[in-house]
């Protein structure tokens, strides 16, 4: 399909008020929408559906889905260019000194519920709104998927819930037949054109954190367990540490409960994630909603062509079907409500933490969404 026709389907579907995503999967030049042909909510019943979900924060069970049968699929092609470079002008985006104390006195509670409980890390956050001159979240859609080539770009609409754009970094899970995948994102640092950088301690305790849990909690449910070296990674103008942990899935174990297991993990709840969940709930001044939250494809058919050699030009013509599910946590991410985008930007909270420097970290992570408004 033209790419302009692309964006053309998905702008005739949103101004007739009908459910869609669009969507440009990491490092990939492909984009693909999924287009609702009714106004139906379908929420998940046991995560053997297939089309993209979209869940929240603290609520699987209200995991939304735009359902592949009955929905029209379409693809387009959107070239990257260069990602957009952060600047101070960005700062010029007022945020309330309110918001700013408030967040601060957050931290602070935080902190100190870590040093006086068994909490050993919780992850706070914050929403900030801005105003728009252009509420136009297709051009969003696009600018995103030019500039931000290693994330999931995404818009997801539905009449009955809202508006959503955002460009993650972080990948939940990846399961492709019964091979598995995930990612152990943790610690944050400004972009300054080199990946050789030094990382503080309370950085490598976060990550370290995130790795463990998902180690711990997955022994029974995958075998033949292997772990990635720590990296630095660049997501947009942010630095994070990255482990991939891969596996494979035990024949008994459901896709559900490894879902229910991981989710949310350490990098944007805590721990112990009862506890840091319920000190969220308690103690943010807002609903998080989707932010936090995970969303992607659930069992869809990928198609997997031979590589091209002389050796193999006989096949192909053939491909190998293999039933894919790639979810992804929903960061950096922001919600439109008429001329105002609701931009969401949390951090991990331990022992170690100073306030003034997680409060400049939003703001550095505020910089992907503020950056193509």
């Amino acid at each position: 399909m033209i790419t302009k026709d692309f964006f053309r389907y998905i702008e005739e579907h949103l101004k007739n008020e009908l459910p869609f995503v669009a969507y440009r999967k990491p490092n990939q030049e492909q984009l693909i929408a999924i287009l609702q042909q009714n106004t139906d909510l379908h929420y998940i019943k046991d995560f053997t559906e297939k089309g993209f979900v979209f869940s929240p924060f603290d609520a699987i069970e209200k995991t939304i889905i735009i359902p592949n049968q009955g929905s029209k699929i379409i693809y387009g092609h959107q070239p990257y260019s260069a990602p957009i470079v952060s600047n101070e002008s960005l700062n010029s985006i007022p945020v309330l000194n309110d918001s700013k104390i408030a967040h601060l006195s957050l931290i602070a509670k935080g902190v100190k519920e870590i040093k006086t409980t068994s909490l050993k890390k919780v992850v706070l956050s914050r929403s900030e709104h801005v105003k728009l001159n252009d509420n136009d979240p297709v051009a969003l859609f696009r600018k995103l998927s030019k500039h931000y080539k290693s994330a999931l770009i995404y818009c997801w609409y539905h009449p009955k819930v809202g508006l959503w754009l955002g460009a993650t970094p972080e990948t939940l899970l990846k399961v492709e037949n019964s091979r598995f995948s995930i990612m152990a994102l943790a610690g944050t640092q400004n972009y300054k054109g080199n990946l050789n950088v030094s990382w503080q301690p309370k950085e490598q305790e976060e990550q370290q954190y995130v790795t463990d849990f998902i180690l711990e909690n997955l022994k029974l449910s995958v075998s033949q367990i292997k772990t990635s070296e720590v990296e630095t990674v660049r997501a947009g103008n942010l630095l994070h540490l990255r482990t991939i942990i891969s596996a494979k899935l035990n024949p008994e174990t459901s896709l559900k409960n490894v879902i229910e297991v991981l989710h949310p993990t350490p990098a944007v709840c805590g721990l112990p994630k009862l506890q840091a969940k319920q000190f969220i709930l308690k103690n943010e001044t807002y609903n998080r909603e989707f932010y936090t939250g995970f969303l992607g494809e659930l069992n869809c058919e990928n198609l997997i062509a031979p590589r091209s050699s002389k050796r193999n030009i006989e096949n192909r013509a053939y491909t190998i079907k293999r039933n894919s599910t790639q979810l992804y946590v929903n960061l950096r991410c922001m919600q439109l409500k008429k001329n105002n985008a609701i931009i969401y930007v949390g951090g991990g909270i331990t022992e170690s933490s100073e306030a003034e420097s997680e409060w400049e970290e939003t703001v550095s992570k505020s910089l992907v969404i503020k950056s193509i408004l």
